[in-house]
């Protein structure tokens, strides 16, 4: 009975220890981003001395990850829809020089030409979607041909040259301030409203018959979450206060995060990358769906191309050289899946904070640009490897 009862056991714990793997690896799989976003931001306060998580860098990095943040909302929809963009780049090159050529050389007011160009970055998303959805072309193709295409309409509409200056009220977009007081005002709104919805879904689920945190796990993570919007709020006001930008992406994110989580659009997107088929026999409009993934796409292109010429008070034939990429990259570190159907647009954000991070530090830490784009590129395979490895044992 002896060795019997030992290979037993030995089974049961080797069962043991591989049920205490998968959910170890699961429940790190929703820290690990967080982990390493607080590694980073310690690793880099340490290595220049207590610059990096000054008022003022928190401030500038905030605003660093905005142009990126923005790409990268329309970047996780597509993903999770099974598609990819690869023009973004020159789409908020393009739609940035048209406001920028409307503003300098037209006289246009700063209203109007940015109306036009997010108006013309939705055109051009519609022309990808048009080829996507209903001529059934891969979007991998259709937006590289976007990306020669575009980038050449851009050095054609600038002839090569820098479009500056712009009109004062343009620049404010990417380089104003909310005024302190205001800033504490919308905090108290945002940790008021954040409480009211926590409680509002925890009620809502158990309704339902729902299994959900216990109360006072809930007012746990309520109190975490709005002791981190307060700090963040205190560090940036330290300063000068919110940064502009930052605020239109949490409006951005706001909206993006209702519609991917409570609207029966953002469930089809979730259906369609899950399983386009399936979704097609559901009665699901795939092909509308898809068109209008593109089309949103291309408005915050343009979105993204009004912070960038704002922000360089210039609108240059390279802007967004290379931008897709860091969205793409971003929305995977998010734990968006490249196979379509899994993805968040919170997580999204935390991918792009990191790359923002990852950018600003080096830059602190003067390391060259070409040793930045090795360390980005070797973080993001392992993120996509920790991903697949992940599914993998779910499975």
């Amino acid at each position: 009975m002896g060795p019997v009862f030992a290979k037993v056991l030995d089974g049961t714990l080797v069962m043991t220890l591989k049920f205490a793997l998968k959910i170890g690896l699961s429940y790190l799989k929703n820290y690990i981003m967080i982990i390493a976003l607080i590694t980073l931001c310690i690793a880099f306060e340490v290595i220049t001395e207590g610059t990096f998580l000054s008022s003022r860098n928190i401030s500038l990095l905030a605003r660093q990850m905005t142009i990126t943040a923005v790409l990268t909302i329309g970047a996780v929809m597509l993903l999770v829809s099974g598609n990819f963009d690869i023009s973004t780049g020159s789409v908020l090159g393009l739609t940035g020089g048209i406001a920028a050529i409307l503003q300098v050389w037209y006289k246009w007011d700063t209203a109007t030409a940015i109306i036009v160009a997010i108006g013309i970055g939705m055109l051009i998303g519609a022309w990808h979607g048009y080829w996507v959805a209903y001529k059934k072309i891969a979007s991998l193709i259709v937006t590289l041909a976007g990306l020669m295409v575009f980038r050449g309409v851009l050095l054609v509409l600038t002839q090569g040259r820098t479009i500056a200056p712009l009109q004062k009220n343009f620049i404010i977009i990417s380089g104003g301030f909310i005024p302190k007081t205001i800033g504490y005002t919308i905090l108290l709104v945002a940790i008021i409203v954040f409480t009211m919805i926590a409680l509002w879904n925890r009620k809502n689920k158990m309704k339902y018959n729902v299994k959900v945190r216990n109360l006072m796990s809930t007012i746990g993570i309520i109190t975490i979450i709005s002791l981190l919007m307060s700090i963040f709020v205190y560090v940036l006001n330290r300063y000068l206060g919110i940064p502009l930008p930052v605020m239109i992406l949490l409006i951005l994110v706001l909206i993006f995060n209702f519609i991917m989580n409570r609207t029966t659009f953002g469930r089809y997107v979730y259906a369609i990358g899950g399983n386009r088929e399936a979704s097609s026999l559901l009665g699901i409009n795939v092909h509308r769906n898809i068109f209008y993934l593109f089309v949103i796409m291309g408005g915050l292109s343009a979105v993204a191309g009004v912070f960038m010429t704002s922000r360089m008070n210039a609108a240059t034939p390279t802007a967004g050289t290379g931008m897709e990429l860091d969205a793409i990259a971003a929305a995977v570190l998010g734990g968006t899946s490249l196979s379509g159907g899994y993805g968040s647009i919170t997580g999204g954000i935390l991918g792009a904070l990191i790359m923002a991070t990852l950018d600003n530090g080096m830059s602190l830490f003067n390391i060259s640009s070409y040793y930045q784009y090795i360390v980005k590129g070797l973080i993001l395979i392992l993120a996509v490897w920790f991903d697949v490895s992940i599914r993998n044992r779910k499975k």
